[in-house]
């Protein structure tokens, strides 16, 4: 038994093969552009499929790409269009990014799972998925109800801000 040994498999053979799009530009109501990559099955124009979103502020192209890309190919592979899309003020995205979880930045994710389940790849379903700033995000964007938002994944964030917070737990500023 290898304790404390992490043990990661990636799976390469995968039932649909994988296009991937390095940038797309998805435009909001008030002008400004969103970064997204984009990964799906390859035949998704003719076949389109349900959409799973990662919009996060950690950079579509860095920090935690190379975790994370595996994870979206599988999806694209298993017949679904995987989107990681740069948050209003960073990454490749237009916009200053004032703080975490302003009403603007759930609006704004509201519009892209708009945008997704317009686009001609997306059966119109979509799902959101996130972890930390992400998962806190898409709990808090589920809760406005967006139409073509179906289902939610989360990991290391809370239903309850003001109790679990790693910032302002009980809503304390840390002491500096």
């Amino acid at each position: 038994m290898n304790i404390g040994v992490n043990y990661v498999r990636i799976v390469q053979d995968l039932p649909q093969k994988v296009c991937e799009i390095e940038n797309v530009w998805i435009l909001l109501r008030d002008g400004t552009r969103l970064a997204a990559r984009v990964w799906m099955p390859e035949d998704a124009e003719r076949e389109p499929v349900p959409a799973i979103l990662e919009y996060i502020p950690y950079r579509k192209r860095d920090f935690t790409t190379a975790r994370d890309e595996p994870m979206h190919r599988y999806f694209a592979g298993h017949f679904y269009a995987a989107v990681r899309v740069d948050m209003r003020g960073s990454g490749d995205s237009d916009g200053i990014l004032l703080d975490e979880y302003l009403p603007r930045e759930l609006d704004d994710g509201c519009e892209v799972i708009a945008w997704l389940a317009r686009q001609p790849w997306c059966n119109g379903a979509v799902g959101m998925m996130g972890n930390s700033w992400g998962g806190f995000n898409a709990l808090q964007v589920a809760a406005l109800r967006p139409e073509s938002l179906k289902a939610l994944i989360t990991s290391c964030s809370t239903d309850d801000r003001y109790a679990d917070d790693m910032h302002y737990y009980g809503w304390v500023p840390p002491q500096r």
